[in-house]
Parts: C-alpha cells; structure tokens; sequence
C-alpha cells in the first residue's frame, strides 16, 4: 500500500497493490487534478490502475474521479448511497454550488455497501457504514492487517463536519458516535485517514473525536463556527487568493455561509467577516497581503 497524502483540504488517496494492477481510494480535489494524475503517474510504476473507490462523495474525495477514470479507463466504484445523486448529478445533494465547491461529472461503474466484502492486495477488506459526516460514507476495514481505511469518520485529531447537523437535519451527532463506538470495537493497529497522516493510536485518536463530538453536543455554534472557516478555506484553496473587498460578496453568493450563520449565530454581515479573517489569520489559515486574502 501507499498513502498519497495531501493537503489538508484535499484528500488523501490511497494505492493498494493488487497484484497485476493497482486500486486506488479517493482522488482528491478537482483543482488538485492535474497534482493527482502526475502522483499517479510517479506512484503506479508502469502498473495499470484498474479501479477507483470512493469512500463517500464530497468535492474533496472525488473531485478528480473524471480525470483519473480518463487518463487510466479505470472502473470507479462509490457507496451504494451515493449512487442516485451521482447518476443525476444532483449539485444540492452533493453540496457542490450550496457550498462554492465544484467538481467534475463522472459516471460509476458499480457500487458498494456495507458488509460486502473486498479482495484488495490479496486480503479481505470488510466495507462498514460510516455514517455522520456523511450519512452514506463507508470505511474499509481489513481484521487481517489490522488496518482501518476510515475516510473522513476518524482523523488524527477529529473527524469531518457533521453536514446533516449543519443542515438542520437532526440525526448527525448520534450518528457520528454510533461510528465512532463502532471503530473503537475493532481491532486496529493503522488508521489510513482521509486527511493527515496515518496513524497507529486509534485510542488516542477516538478520545479527542468524542471529546469533540461531546463539545459539539453541548455547543452546535461551535460546529457552526468551525464549519464556516473550514467553507472559507476551501474557497481560498480553490481562487488561491481572494481580494478581501471581493468577500462580502462571495459570502452573500455563497448560500452556505447566510444559512449557517442564521441558524446558529444570527451575527450581522460585519460581524461575520470579521471574525472570520480574524479567527483564520489568529489560526495561521490565511494571511493578508496589499488588500488580498492568501490562503496559508
């Protein structure tokens, strides 16, 4: 196996040798395509990439799907939740245009769900539901190696935004635990994270996600918050700079932000902006420079 890890924004990907022929897990974002392909291009060796699985269908996971599936005729595989949204590109569904993300159509070849089972690099993968950040989300687990692919359901220190919770769907923290207390029965030794480093101490890493969770619990705002920065640095990633008189707009263009700030916060439009470069530029997220806000 090999772990192409990102930025933080883009996900990891994933390469599993299957022998004659590679798999590969989550292709990052589509601004991060043409960095995907030249990876792949390094990482594969001359071995062909037969096939692509996603482990859920946010912009930053399957953003470059299109463009791995063209230059390699690779057959991509997505949670069987996903599938009617895929099929219909359906951009609400997907959070592309609700959240100023975008990503490339591509159309799956088959799917998966939980309880199937993988023969991936010549051992059995377990596909188990992750719901939470995403409510149709997998992991993949191998009881053999003792390796946990987890996506974005347990980071190093955390774990995806909980979008159902964001939308006013109730649902979302009970379901990120249930995820969380399903991970903390396995037998792990590897986490494969969607973002951030593997790791080996999932104990560690499940504390500070229930603690966060609890947090969450106790505070929704305190997801609010956190989610509109994390919205905000995505779209820097994506501009790579972005005038900061040019904000008030993109705040009011962008239906996410006006949503969650009226259904959390009720802060004024100034009140909004500000503590949004303030609290990414005292974070070290973004910095500004003769008038333009820069990604960090």
């Amino acid at each position: 196996m090999r772990v192409l890890e990102r930025g933080w924004l883009s996900s990891n990907s994933i390469l599993i040798d299957d022998g004659a022929a590679w798999v590969l897990i989550d292709s990052g974002y589509v601004a991060h395509a043409a960095q995907t392909l030249a990876l792949l291009q390094h990482a594969l060796a001359g071995k062909p990439l037969a096939r692509l699985i996603n482990t859920h269908c946010h912009s930053d996971h399957m953003g470059g799907n299109a463009a791995v599936q063209r230059a390699h005729r690779c057959r991509i595989s997505i949670p069987a939740g996903e599938a009617r949204a895929i099929a219909a590109w359906d951009e609400a569904a997907l959070m592309l245009g609700h959240t100023g993300q975008s990503a490339e159509r591509f159309a799956c070849d088959d799917t998966i769900a939980a309880g199937d089972v993988l023969r991936l690099g010549g051992i059995e993968w377990e596909a188990l539901a992750a719901p939470g950040h995403d409510m149709n989300a997998l992991m993949l687990y191998s009881r053999e190696a003792h390796i946990l692919i987890s996506g974005d359901a347990l980071w190093e220190n955390g774990f995806g935004l909980i979008f159902p919770e964001l939308f006013g769907q109730s649902g979302g923290f009970a379901a990120t635990r249930a995820t969380l207390q399903a991970i903390a029965r396995l037998d792990v030794n590897t986490v494969l994270p969607g973002h951030g480093a593997p790791f080996g101490d999932a104990a560690r890493a499940l504390d500070t996600a229930f603690a966060r969770l609890d947090a969450y619990e106790r505070e929704p705002a305190k997801l609010a918050r956190h989610a509109l920065k994390v919205i905000l640095s995505f779209a820097l990633m994506i501009k790579g700079r972005m005038a900061l008189a040019e904000l008030p707009r993109v705040l009011a263009e962008t239906p996410f932000y006006g949503e969650i700030n009226r259904r959390f916060l009720q802060w004024s439009e100034a009140e909004l902006r500000a503590y949004l470069v303030q609290d990414l530029q005292r974070a070290g997220a973004l910095k500004i420079e003769d008038g333009w806000l820069l990604a960090a």
